[in-house]
């Protein structure tokens, strides 16, 4: 009986390790640094406008070439946070746009940018970490559209304060929109027509802790469907001064539960606001804070 209650046990934990495996696939979550990190930074210098490079930029590969898009501002208290575009044949050797910067009107940080037909739409904070949404259609002159509406189930809106970190996907006709508080959870609202937004659940699909490793604070970056699953990459602090973040992950197949992958963080140090790009045979993940690091899957390192 006793060495029948040990076999039960033991599959059980082969069951959980094995789902785990099957739920976080390695090309998904075990990457390296490349050793020429940083390939991205601010320019260090007092009289550039990027002289600092600040939190979630966004790259997106289109044909041949990868087109980031960055927050840069100077060492200075109260500077604008301005919007700068470069361009790269490999997502290594980036060249910034001459023309930068190619917004500056309204406070842009912490963006993210999803191209639907032939719109981008990007999503970024503004100031007070209120998300807005702008669009282009040449990746470089962006109309912005103001401040997210996002209303309660009931329809009313959303309490006063900040929501930023907006991240969104869309799943046929509906938009999905992951925000955050004051980086203490992560909420969910969707939308049809990208001008009110409304809570899935006013409850949040995602809090921080009880891990170490992102108890003092989370924000979602991305999350992208593999495999008729979804992934969701955020950031999170185990300091409670948000002195340093890391890149985590986790999993969901309705948007709303999601499990956290057990061996989180899979990039730490400061390697956060983590992004996925698909460079045409693998994955490889881009870190933002605070400047541009890549990692390849590590079956394929460079």
């Amino acid at each position: 009986m006793r060495y029948s209650y040990y076999l039960l046990i033991t599959g059980f934990l082969l069951f959980i390790a094995c789902k785990s495996k099957s739920d976080f696939p390695a090309e998904l979550v075990q990457f390296t640094s490349y050793p020429q990190n940083p390939v991205f930074k601010g320019t260090a210098s007092p009289s550039d406008w990027d002289e600092i490079i600040r939190e979630r930029g966004y790259i997106l590969k289109e044909d041949d070439t990868y087109h980031l898009w960055y927050t840069g501002y100077k060492d200075t208290t109260g500077a604008v946070m301005s919007l700068g575009y470069a361009t790269s044949p490999d997502g290594l050797i980036w060249t910034r746009y001459a023309g930068n910067p190619i917004y500056d009107s309204l406070h842009t940080e912490d963006m993210m940018i999803i191209k639907v037909d032939d719109t981008y739409q990007m999503f970024a904070e503004g100031k007070g970490d209120i998300a807005h949404r702008l669009v282009s259609t040449n990746r470089i002159h962006w109309q912005d559209l103001g401040s997210l509406d996002i209303r309660l189930v009931s329809g009313d809106p959303i309490s006063a304060g900040p929501y930023g970190t907006p991240s969104v996907i869309k799943e046929g006709s509906t938009w999905y929109l992951f925000y955050e508080r004051n980086d203490d959870a992560i909420w969910l609202a969707s939308s049809k027509d990208l001008q009110v937004w409304t809570n899935v659940q006013d409850e949040p699909i995602l809090l921080k802790g009880p891990e170490s490793y992102d108890r003092f604070g989370v924000a979602m970056n991305q999350v992208i469907k593999y495999h008729d699953k979804y992934y969701g990459y955020y950031h999170g602090t185990p300091d409670q001064d948000w002195s340093t973040w890391n890149t985590n992950v986790a999993v969901s197949e309705d948007l709303i539960h999601w499990t956290k992958y057990s061996q989180n963080p899979i990039l730490q140090e400061n390697k956060s606001s983590g992004i996925l790009v698909h460079d045409g045979a693998q994955y490889r993940m881009y870190t933002m804070h605070p400047e541009v690091c890549v990692h390849f899957f590590k079956d394929g390192v460079r």
